[in-house]
């Protein structure tokens, strides 16, 4: 079962030496939030008008729709904030000496995917074996996919990689397609191998995502705590940060835009899935999780199934309640190549989302955080001001005050929040990036800019809604990865 750590083609991750000392220092600012809220509550409360119309109504229940998914972002960065206080208490990283890694890599195997996966697998071999000497990286394709001898070829460059390849003619028992179904047959292979054991750990990535010296070192830190821990206390999933480097980005526009989602790790993720119930999903890179607890889930998890991640996280919520953690690591993707791609991103993770919301066969207790989450997305073209102030111009009514004043305290708190996830989403992306910081227009444009993303996630969601309701046929939609 183990491979022996060689040497390999060099491929350096997109931060610089110094990373780990700007990682340790980096904490959630109080600041970014607490003054736009001051800003925006005092602006609320100076403006406000009575107003008990039908649109003052509307405004107040989908306006402070978002207060409870902000209200536990905000928790996420506190907890944060409170480890970075107590982190001359962790012990320091070492290498992980008894259990047994495995990377786990789906890729479509597309030409225009190769590049990206390449560059990721390499970054594995590269840095993952210092903390582990016992591990593997596993590249999950398809029989026959288009660009299948490049990714064979990537066996040679190093004796670590292994290429396993799902048979045309593999069948899941509840007929499951896409990324899950290549998933479940990978988990099944564990099982015939007799690799799903509690001292082997699985690391999904994405085919897209690379890795740092700084993500071996948490990724080992966490494993060993665990090691560390009673039985009753040991975690069996964890989750770390998804971040994007300038260097990776082909679209300057896309990779602002994007500054909201490592944002959300340090947020709803860190608060959620941190304190041991992901109830907010996970996403599929950066997900540790243990192969004997993945081995009682699995991936069947149908036909429909096209957020396997967050499908998987809330299955794990109902069979090991606060069993799962977070950690402070990161890993490096890339943002869509375009405004177009971007949108295709987003309206497959809502056509998803919104089916798993009505999925029966989890408990509604983990299923109304999500769906919460996912309502406020998919009316995010009725929460944005400029769709406001038009439909009030059409009814001849401007006062887009709420029904009572105190509503106002709500909505600056959203509309503080949003800031702040850009704010810092940008700043954790500059960060990872070889300069370390952020250029001095940055935020400023990326705040500006935030009614325009706001229309891009929100047309994305809602057109995944849409895709829901008319019940088309599912689609697992790959776009294309910048190397």
């Amino acid at each position: 079962m183990t491979a022996p750590a060689q040497d390999v083609e060099h491929i350096a991750p997109p931060p610089t030496a110094d990373m780990a000392e700007r990682h340790a220092a980096w904490k959630p600012g109080i600041v970014p939030f607490l003054l736009p809220f001051l800003v925006l509550l005092a602006f609320g409360l100076w403006s406000y008008l009575p107003n008990d119309t039908p649109m003052g109504w509307v405004l107040t229940i989908v306006w402070s729709l978002p207060v409870v998914g902000v209200m536990v972002g905000l928790q996420g960065g506190l907890l944060i904030r409170r480890r970075v206080r107590r982190a001359d208490e962790m012990v320091p990283p070492a290498p992980v000496e008894e259990d047994f890694l495995i990377v786990l890599v789906p890729t479509i195997g597309r030409h225009d995917t190769y590049p990206a996966l390449e560059r990721s697998v390499l970054s594995y071999v590269d840095h993952l074996p210092r903390y582990f000497p016992q591990m593997r990286v596993d590249v999950l394709t398809e029989e026959g996919c288009e660009a299948g001898d490049r990714i064979q070829a990537l066996e040679e460059r190093s004796p670590l990689i292994r290429v396993v390849t799902v048979p045309k003619a593999y069948v899941t028992d509840n007929g499951t397609r896409f990324k899950a179904r290549a998933n479940h047959y990978s988990h099944e292979l564990r099982i015939a191998e007799g690799e799903a054991l509690d001292d082997v750990w699985v690391l999904h990535m994405d085919d897209d995502t690379a890795v740092g010296p700084d993500t071996a070192g948490a990724v080992a830190q966490f494993i060993n705590r665990q090691r560390r821990a009673h039985p009753d206390d040991a975690k069996h999933m964890a989750q770390g940060i998804l971040t994007y480097p300038r260097e990776n980005a082909v679209n300057l526009f896309t990779w602002l835009a994007d500054a909201v989602r490592p944002a959300d790790d340090i947020a709803r993720f860190r608060a959620l899935t941190g304190t041991g119930t992901p109830v907010a999903g996970v996403h599929g890179e950066l997900l540790l999780l243990r192969a004997s607890i993945e081995a009682t889930i699995g991936w069947d998890f149908g036909p429909k199934a096209i957020v396997e991640d967050a499908q998987l996280a809330l299955n794990f919520c109902r069979r090991y309640p606060g069993r799962s953690d977070w950690f402070n690591g990161r890993c490096y993707g890339a943002s869509p190549a375009s405004a177009r791609d971007f949108i295709k991103q987003r309206e497959r993770w809502a056509w998803g989302l919104v089916a798993l919301c009505f999925n029966r066969t989890i408990p509604l207790r983990y299923r109304w955080f999500l769906a919460v989450c996912v309502a406020t997305w998919i009316l995010g073209p009725l929460q944005h001001i400029g769709a406001v102030l038009l439909i009030a111009w059409f009814t001849g009514n401007m006062n887009t005050s709420p029904v009572t004043q105190s509503v106002v305290v709500l909505w600056s708190l959203n509309f503080a929040y949003v800031i702040w996830t850009y704010w810092e989403g940008l700043r954790l992306n500059a960060l990872v990036s070889s300069s370390g910081r952020r250029k001095w227009w940055e935020p400023i444009v990326v705040v500006g800019l935030i009614p325009v993303f706001s229309i891009l996630e929100g047309l994305g969601g809602f057109r995944g809604f849409i895709k829901f309701v008319r019940r088309e046929e599912n689609k697992f939609v790959v776009i294309a990865k910048p190397a």
